[in-house]
């Protein structure tokens, strides 16, 4: 075939695109298997370091398998549904939904003997997103630990949430105020608890000049804490009859 004919150049223009597009189709493929598979253990990753578990990745699911023993997405009036997996749980789409057709999943762990609840957190921040996990003691009221993070808020200000000092202030917290109420945890000003010694104030330090992302993480809190409410008052009815 005459190689500087028309007929030459269109032949093999169709080839390059076809073999350039397959190489990028098989690159993308590869590189999202990659990046599913990173977020997936950064997700076990969180999850653990709410009760105390730090690892890395190549560590990370040996250890959740090891540690959270069950996985259950519950519905609205606190019953779980089977026919879903939790960890397959997207909040960020979960939440588009109407409130009745959403499912909360909910992670149960046990380490040194002790058991733990531990609830995905979403909300807003001033800029985007934020989001965590934060896990209960057995008393359903106490908290083990939180962790947090954020898609674009500012650094130094409300992109502190991220940071150890802030997440910190929640272990041993309460859930619940004096009255029985579920509340959270406020992150307000002026706490007058720098050295986070009360744990019976539902409330924690905000950060300084980001008042807008720690009224996010207090309302975060609120309404994710809320509904897991009917599930842990059903659970404490059932450990009451099992442990009178």
């Amino acid at each position: 075939m005459d190689t500087n004919s028309n007929k030459y150049t269109f032949i093999f223009s169709i080839i390059m695109v076809v073999v350039v597009g397959t190489v990028l189709a098989f690159a993308a493929v590869s590189t999202k298997g990659r990046i599913d598979k990173n977020v997936r253990l950064e997700k076990m990753q969180n999850i653990l370091s709410t009760v105390g578990v730090q690892t890395d990745r190549a560590g990370a699911e040996k250890l959740y398998n090891q540690i959270i023993k069950e996985q259950i997405a519950l519905k609205e009036d606190g019953t779980v549904d089977n026919a879903v997996d939790a960890f397959k749980i997207d909040l960020a789409q979960e939440l588009k939904k109407p409130v009745d057709k959403q499912r909360f999943p909910l992670y149960i762990a046990e380490n040194d003997g002790q058991k733990y609840y531990i609830i995905p957190l979403r909300g807003a921040g001033l800029w985007d997103a934020i989001w965590g996990y934060i896990s209960i003691e057995e008393d359903l009221n106490t908290i083990k630990g939180a962790v947090f993070d954020h898609k674009g808020e500012t650094p130094g200000l409300g992109g502190e949430i991220t940071t150890e000092w802030f997440q910190q202030q929640f272990q041993n917290e309460k859930i619940y105020d004096a009255s029985g109420v579920l509340t959270g945890v406020q992150v307000v000003k002026g706490n007058n608890d720098l050295t986070g010694a009360r744990k019976d104030d539902n409330k924690v330090d905000a950060i300084s000049g980001a008042t807008i992302t720690s009224r996010g993480v207090s309302d975060m809190l609120e309404e994710r804490l809320g509904r897991y409410k009917t599930y842990f008052k059903n659970l404490k009815s059932t450990l009451a009859i099992h442990n009178p």
